[in-house]
């Protein structure tokens, strides 16, 4: 796996667990926390929400889904 990979993915678990931990946040809150700009703070968004783990039920917040992961 290339390191750009790498990083991106360590980016979205971070993000996942950032988001179980505080609840509901937004993309900005995202933004801000990871020091990365809105727009890859909405790709990351969209892998976790494709792959069924978050939820965005309230334009620009997001949640985590009742979907069982195993965090390594």
């Amino acid at each position: 796996m290339n390191r750009s990979t790498s990083r991106m993915l360590n980016r979205v678990k971070d993000i996942y667990l950032y988001i179980r931990k505080h609840g509901t946040v937004t993309t900005t809150d995202l933004s801000e926390e990871f020091g990365i700009t809105d727009r890859t703070v909405q790709r990351d968004l969209h892998v976790l929400q494709y792959n069924g783990l978050v939820s965005s039920p309230n334009r620009g917040k997001w949640q985590i889904t009742e979907k069982k992961v195993k965090i390594s």
